[in-house]
């Protein structure tokens, strides 16, 4: 009994940190570094693939927000903002990007528009 009432402060305490980390896991967590040459690399590689859908023009022009979720590789959520060749509109747009980096894998799974500014 002595040995369960020892141990169970310990179990407790794991139980709570499993408890934790369940939360975390799968979610989405801020990039602190958005000028990061990889995380330029993804937004450029998520404004060139919506550009060959032949939705638009685009250019990159900066990315303004940033976060990574953790699944089978990494799921890359930007807020960028770019400009429009053909008539130099700036509009900000959210893109999602699956990259799987050991595997040269990339996919564009969502780019759609914010806000638009004339």
């Amino acid at each position: 009994m002595k040995t369960l009432l020892l141990l169970l402060p310990l179990f407790l305490a794991a139980t709570a940190s499993a408890t934790s980390m369940k939360a975390v896991v799968g979610g989405w967590t801020p990039i602190k570094n958005l000028s990061d040459p990889h995380v330029i690399d993804i937004a450029n590689f998520a404004v060139s693939e919506y550009n060959k859908q032949g939705n638009s023009k685009l250019e990159l022009s900066k990315v303004v927000k940033g976060e990574t979720q953790v699944v089978a590789g990494v799921n890359y959520k930007l807020d960028i903002q770019a400009k429009a060749d053909d008539n130099g509109a700036v509009g900000y747009y959210e893109a999602v990007v699956w990259e799987k980096e050991w595997e040269k894998f990339r996919q564009l799974t969502s780019f759609k528009p914010i806000y638009h500014i004339n």
